[in-house]
């Protein structure tokens, strides 16, 4: 699977694994080892949270579809009965 960012998402990706690396490691790394961090993180670890979201959203869908059952009944043919 083969993540394309637009590029001004990547460009503040790229801005934030830098920062982090500054403040939370203490290490200053430019624009290239940043690209490599993002590029690794998109490619390892990325899969697994589109397959957890996907697996999230359909769970979240089959509980929606499996309560149409009791929020889809309406009363038929009760004009007379209301009256």
């Amino acid at each position: 699977m083969t993540i394309k960012l637009q590029p001004e998402t990547e460009a503040q990706l790229i801005s934030s694994v830098k920062r982090f690396f500054a403040e939370e490691l203490d290490d200053d790394i430019g624009d290239l080892k940043a690209r490599r961090v993002l590029d690794f993180c998109l490619r390892e670890m990325a899969p697994s949270v589109y397959n957890q979201a996907i697996a999230d959203a359909q769970q979240t869908l089959e509980v929606a579809v499996a309560d149409l059952g009791g929020v889809r009944y309406e009363a038929e043919f009760d004009y007379w009965k209301r009256r």
